[in-house]
């Protein structure tokens, strides 16, 4: 491949994941006005949404595009998806500031429980989409 083919092909797979980023982080926003502003939930909650939603969302995409996955995509498109998307949507550094909030704010019982929370339902999610792109695949 010759080098500006090449430096092509990395802006595509760059401008990809910066676009995909970008949506997400929007999208993280935007869940958080409907959370807390319009259902009048705590923020604790959208941290938790965008969590589990994106755990969902990534592991249903990578099984299904994957080297089994009956969707063809090109590479930079999986990442617009999974690096980009899936990595704005997602939050993990709000869930440790959550986390450490909660318990600086002296209710550790209750970080502990968000925490463990968050972390087992984001991977129930990630294990149902798992078993909805496989049967997908089949």
């Amino acid at each position: 491949m010759r080098t500006s083919r090449k430096r092509a092909v990395a802006l595509r797979l760059y401008a990809a994941v910066g676009v995909g980023a970008a949506i997400g982080s929007l999208l993280r926003f935007l869940s958080g006005v409907v959370i807390v502003s319009g259902l009048g939930l705590s923020a604790l909650a959208t941290t938790a949404f965008v969590n589990v939603v994106g755990s969902f969302a990534i592991m249903f995409f990578a099984t299904a595009t994957g080297p089994d996955g009956r969707l063809l995509v090109r590479p930079w498109r999986r990442q617009f998806v999974m690096t980009g998307l899936c990595g704005g949507f997602t939050t993990f550094s709000a869930m440790s500031l959550d986390t450490l909030a909660l318990t600086l704010e002296g209710d550790p019982w209750r970080a502990a429980v968000y925490m463990v929370g968050v972390i087992g339902l984001s991977l129930a999610a990630a294990w149902i989409g798992f078993i909805a792109a496989e049967r997908l695949n089949e």
